[in-house]
């Protein structure tokens, strides 16, 4: 009889799903809690608040969530975590530049984690300036670094296990598929 093991199958699975959401939902707050801090809690008059605002929308964030973070960013409520935005700068496998756009509560942390992710793809984290000069300010690269489709797959698995750091809000890269 095989049906003993269905709730504990559903279980699992629900566990996962759920600890995936709930990491989802802390990367949205602190991005929330950032963008207010930098330009008010008004959507209406700070348009990163706003994006951040949609994307938890998308997320299907709570409305009570959303405006706790917001009221944690323009400083009504005091949780005691100095939340900082850091944007590091490296380089991936084939030379291809990446920026990356952090928000965190613990800088030495996240500055090793993200040098650990690096290094285990054959990557390196660069000093300011190291690869920021690449891109204009519409995030668009001067130059593209072509990868062949086994090199491209490599920098997409780097990039991915970049945006799965809790940590990590973007990551922008110069590279294309042949």
């Amino acid at each position: 009889m095989s049906g003993h093991n269905k709730w504990s199958k559903i279980k699992h699975q629900k566990g996962i799903a759920d600890a995936r959401k709930s990491a989802s939902f802390s990367k949205l707050s602190r991005g929330i809690s950032m963008a207010a801090r930098n330009g008010g809690g008004d959507p209406s008059m700070n348009p990163s608040l706003a994006l951040m605002i949609e994307k938890a929308k998308e997320a299907n964030m709570p409305k009570d969530n959303i405006e706790r973070a917001i009221k944690k960013g323009t400083g009504e409520i005091k949780d005691g975590e100095d939340i900082v935005e850091i944007v590091y700068e490296g380089y991936g496998p084939f030379g291809v530049a990446l920026i990356i756009k952090t928000v965190t509560d613990n800088k030495n942390r996240t500055v090793a984690e993200i040098r650990n992710i690096l290094e285990r793809f054959g990557g390196s984290l660069g000093t300011i300036g190291s690869a920021s000069y690449i891109f204009d300010k519409q995030n668009v690269p001067s130059f593209v670094v072509p990868l062949n489709e086994i090199d491209y797959e490599k920098v997409v698995d780097l990039i991915e296990t970049l945006e799965d750091h809790d940590d990590v809000v973007e990551v922008y890269a110069n590279h294309s598929k042949i």
